[in-house]
């Protein structure tokens, strides 16, 4: 029968819903067009809660968000009232209707993804970003095709501007002293009580989402996170293994499609929450598919073995199992830290607007931690 109660606060929710997103429509509709001067980009997004931080990394663009689930078709005659317009969509996510219409009246797509030093807390708990990347050409994560990151690493002249290398390092000693990620939530744990005594050469291999888009678009043949295990195993016999489960899998958020259990005759699994900059401690090599946890790795001087084509991957620095041809010269780990992260991403501050870089994402960052550490 169920529980009467509940089901009257899910109708109310679910009719609740529905009356929001008919008034938001027709808000949409009928407001006027405005006039700023700047290029409009319309902005797709299923998350609600980010479209309030959209201008500010948006900012030479007039940003509307369009209503989620919209039919493009509908709007045409709304849309033609703007001239220069482009479309800007989360990722891969999209309508079934957006992605025929830019192409069919040769409107630009541009997709929007979290930076690589993002915030403290998660985004999926609606934390919002410092950091956000608008690729006009691919996605970073899509090895497929092109990205704007690929042709800043492939083109940009690193030797003509000294100074940006010279930034590149004062980060790099900033990132590793204070031992910063993309996320900075986990508390710091004393490694040794996690993996015990280190008695041989250790092998780090990192969980992802199998189901993940950046496995789907960044690796070329079908691997599991047990694979990976596997492959790290017959390649470092004489190896400690650890296998680092990714924390959304482990605590059941999102689908295992291999059981971190079928592994533990080989490898030491991890099943306790524990930052990547904890976890490579004492780590002499790291596997990964496409993880950003592979780079993060190679910022600390670790060897790196990548099976699918990360944005970080052909360039000389790491040993790469899957060539992309498009990635055609070597590159320093410090002129691949200024292209990813001073040339490619945009800083800003989610509360208040003001444009930021990287320098002062990472001291904000150090400051929140500093602060979260004095409350615990």
């Amino acid at each position: 029968m169920g529980d009467p109660l509940k089901k009257l606060k899910m109708s109310v929710r679910s009719i609740l819903k529905v009356i929001y997103y008919f008034f938001y429509r027709l808000y949409w509709f009928l407001k006027p067009v405005q006039k700023t001067g700047k290029p409009v980009a319309f902005v797709l997004i299923n998350s609600k809660w980010k479209q309030s931080f959209m201008p500010f990394f948006l900012s030479e663009y007039q940003v509307e968000c369009l209503p989620h689930h919209i039919n493009i078709k509908r709007i045409h005659r709304k849309l033609t009232k703007y001239e220069n317009k482009v479309f800007v969509v989360w990722g891969y996510q999209s309508s079934p209707t957006l992605e025929p219409y830019a192409e069919k009246y040769q409107i630009p797509l541009y997709r929007l993804e979290d930076g690589f030093i993002r915030s403290v807390g998660l985004g999926s708990l609606r934390n919002p970003p410092f950091s956000l990347c608008l690729d006009k050409t691919g996605m970073y994560f899509d090895a497929r095709r092109p990205s704007d990151l690929e042709v800043i690493l492939n083109e940009y002249d690193f030797q003509a501007n000294p100074t940006i290398i010279k930034r590149a390092n004062a980060c790099l000693k900033l990132i590793n002293e204070h031992q910063i990620s993309k996320y900075n939530h986990v508390q710091t744990q004393d490694i040794h009580n996690v993996y015990g005594k280190k008695t041989k050469k250790r092998v780090l291999v990192v969980g992802q989402v199998e189901d993940d888009q950046s496995i789907q678009k960044g690796c070329a043949k079908p691997i599991t996170n047990n694979d990976l295990v596997r492959m790290a195993f017959q390649e470092n016999q004489d190896a400690e293994i650890i296998y680092k489960p990714h924390p959304d899998v482990l605590v059941g958020k999102r689908e295992k499609y291999s059981d971190p259990n079928d592994v533990k005759d080989i490898a030491k699994v991890i099943e306790v929450p524990l930052s990547l900059n904890d976890a490579c401690k004492t780590i002499d090599h790291v596997y990964t598919i496409t993880s950003l946890s592979g780079f993060e790795a190679l910022l600390k001087g670790i060897k790196v073995t990548t099976v699918g084509a990360p944005f970080y991957s052909g360039w000389g620095l790491t040993d790469d199992r899957q060539p992309v041809p498009r990635r055609m010269r070597s590159l320093s780990l410090l002129e691949l830290l200024a292209g990813a992260y001073l040339l490619y991403p945009r800083y800003a501050n989610p509360e208040t607007g003001e444009p930021l870089d990287l320098e002062d994402v990472l001291q904000l960052i150090i400051d929140q931690k500093d602060d979260d550490s004095i409350s615990v």
